[in-house]
């Protein structure tokens, strides 16, 4: 049983719908208190909420960046935090924070995504430490480029400010450096979520699951 939290929640998509804005303390405390409600308890928190900016460093915008480090680095922190008592209760409770790669490498024109990334990396290091002794793991996620409406974005604007196609944009830009250059599909990052969840997780703690495609191995 999934509760999926979101601003505008599918109402047909996978998981019980919970409309709750996760870049503020209610959100994140109303999706906990709406998954406790429905189910009796928590045994595993997903922070996979986020969105992107591109820009240089000069003229990033400070509300887009308040609002990425909102959503990618004290949404995953609220969620522990609200949910870490039923954790505990559990016995094998697990915070899976998708942190991106950009959690361990930088890439130029995004500043708060990047900062925000590495900073969710060293929360779940933290939160290994302090759960360890209730049975709580937690790991950071870590995926290239996923094949998702947030990418696609990002290759469109790539393609119209370089002035090239969007599959040269894909191919010479994002996918540049991966080994293997191709996008991951979501269910991949939803495949390894799930080995992270069950019982062959149970041995990763505090430490970034990296699904790179190659792009660290340079």
């Amino acid at each position: 049983m999934v509760l999926a939290a979101d601003v505008a929640p599918e109402p047909t998509g996978p998981g019980e719908p919970c409309a709750a804005d996760l870049s503020t303390r209610e959100g994140n405390r109303a999706a906990v208190a709406a998954a406790v409600d429905a189910f009796g308890g928590v045994d595993a928190v997903v922070a996979n909420a986020g969105f992107q900016h591109v820009s240089p460093f000069e003229s990033f915008d400070e509300d887009r960046w308040d609002a990425l480090l909102a959503v990618l680095l004290t949404s995953p922190f609220l969620l522990a935090r609200y949910a870490w008592p039923h954790l505990r209760e559990s016995e094998e409770g697990r915070v899976v924070v998708v942190a991106s790669v950009h959690g361990l490498i930088a890439s130029p024109f995004k500043t708060g995504y990047v900062a925000a990334k590495h900073g969710a990396v060293g929360l779940v290091k933290s939160l290994a430490l302090e759960g360890a002794p209730d049975g709580i793991r937690a790991v950071a996620l870590c995926p290239g480029f996923v094949r998702t409406p947030l990418v696609a974005l990002q290759i469109a604007a790539l393609a119209e400010s370089r002035g090239i196609t969007e599959e040269e944009a894909l191919r010479d830009v994002l996918l540049e450096p991966q080994a293997i250059k191709r996008m991951l599909e979501p269910e991949e990052v939803a495949d390894v979520a799930a080995f992270l969840l069950g019982p062959g997780g149970r041995s990763f703690t505090g430490s970034p699951v990296v699904m790179d495609s190659g792009w660290l191995a340079r």
